[in-house]
C-alpha cells in the first residue's frame, strides 16, 4: 500500500490508472479503524480494480465541546490494518491541506431537511461539516463508488441525497453495521467506554429490535400503530439500564420523516450517552 499526504500525489496515481482503463473505489475515514472500517475495504474491492481509504480527522463536523483534540490517533495500526485489507492507497492530507483558508473562509455544502433532526439537532453543524468534506475528497479522488457504513444511518442518506443534488457521478454502497457478539454495533468510540458500561451498553440495540417486534405484530395484526408510545417504552428501558437516550424515532427510511401508519419501510434511529461515549444505532424495518 502506498501512502501519501499531498494532493499532487493523490491526484498523480489515480490519473495513472485512469489511463489503463482502472475503476476506483473510495473508502473515508476518520481513522482508529476496526473491523467495520475493514468491512468497507472489502466490499469496495468487489466494485472496482483499485480501493483508496482516507485519513482524516475533520475538525469542520466536530462542534464546541466535542472531543476532537481527544479523538484516537492510531496510524501505524491503521496503516497495517489498511495493507493486510489490500487497500491500494492511503490519502492522509493535514487540516491545513484540506482548509488551506481556514474554516472560517472555507465554503460549505449544506444539505437540507435530510440533515435536520437526530444527530444534526443534537450535533449543529455536525453534517454541514460531513458534507463539505465528503464532497471536497470526492473531487480530489474522483471514485467511481464510494462505501459508507449504515451504522451512521442519516449520514449515508445526508451522502447520497448530496450525490443526487450535485449531479455527482459516484455510486454510493452503503454497508451493513458490523457488531459485536452483544449486539453493540463497531465504534471508534467505544474505547471510551468502561467495562461496566460495555456490559450495559447492548440494552439499546436490544430494544430497537424489542420496538421493531412490536411494530411487526401491529402491522401483522392490521392494527393502529403508536411509533410514539412503543419509542417512549424503548427509550425508558435504555435509560432505566444506565443509559441516557438522545433520541430515539421510527423513520421512514429514505426521508427520514417520522412514521406514519402508511409506510412500510422505515428505520428506527436512536442515540444514546454511556458514559462519555455517545452511541449511536439503527435498525431498519421493511413491512410486508
Amino acid at each position: 500500500m502506498k501512502t501519501v499526504s499531498q494532493i499532487s500525489e493523490l491526484r498523480t496515481q489515480v490519473k495513472v490508472w485512469r489511463q489503463q482503463g482502472l475503476t476506483v473505489a473510495f473508502v473515508p475515514t476518520m481513522g482508529n479503524l476496526h473491523a467495520g472500517h475493514i468491512s468497507l475495504v472489502d466490499e469496495a474491492h468487489k466494485h472496482a480494480d483499485k480501493v483508496v481509504a482516507s485519513i482524516f480527522i475533520n475538525p469542520m463536523q466536530f462542534g464546541i465541546n466535542e472531543d476532537i483534540d481527544n479523538y484516537p490517533r492510531t496510524m501505524v495500526d491503521d496503516q497495517q490494518k489498511l495493507t493486510a485489507a489490500g487497500t491500494d492507497l492511503l490519502f492522509t492530507p493535514t487540516p491545513d491541506i484540506i482548509y488551506p483558508k481556514g474554516l472560517a473562509k472555507q465554503s460549505f455544502i449544506e444539505v437540507p431537511n435530510i440533515s435536520d433532526g437526530y444527530c444534526g439537532e443534537s450535533r449543529p453543524d455536525h453534517f454541514r461539516g460531513v458534507a463539505t468534506v465528503v464532497c471536497k475528497l470526492f473531487n480530489l479522488v474522483q471514485p467511481d463508488i464510494a462505501c459508507f457504513g449504515l451504522k451512521d444511518y442519516q449520514q449515508v442518506q445526508v451522502i447520497q441525497t448530496m450525490v443526487e443534488d450535485l449531479s455527482m457521478p459516484i455510486t454510493i454502497i452503503p454497508v451493513a453495521t458490523t457488531r459485536e457478539e452483544s449486539g453493540l454495533a463497531l465504534s471508534s468510540r467505544n474505547g471510551y467506554l468502561t467495562a461496566e458500561e460495555k456490559a450495559i451498553a447492548p440494552v439499546l440495540q436490544k430494544n430497537l429490535q424489542w420496538l421493531a417486534e412490536q411494530i411487526s405484530i401491529g402491522f401483522s395484526q392490521s392494527e393502529s400503530i403508536d411509533f410514539i408510545g412503543l419509542s417512549k417504552q424503548a427509550a425508558k428501558v435504555i435509560n432505566d439500564a444506565g443509559l441516557h437516550t438522545d433520541y430515539l424515532h421510527v423513520c421512514h427510511a429514505h426521508t427520514l420523516q417520522p412514521a406514519s401508519e402508511d409506510d412500510t419501510q422505515l428505520v428506527i434511529l436512536a442515540a444514546a450517552h454511556c458514559g462519555k461515549a455517545r452511541l449511536i444505532d439503527n435498525l431498519q424495518l421493511k413491512l410486508t
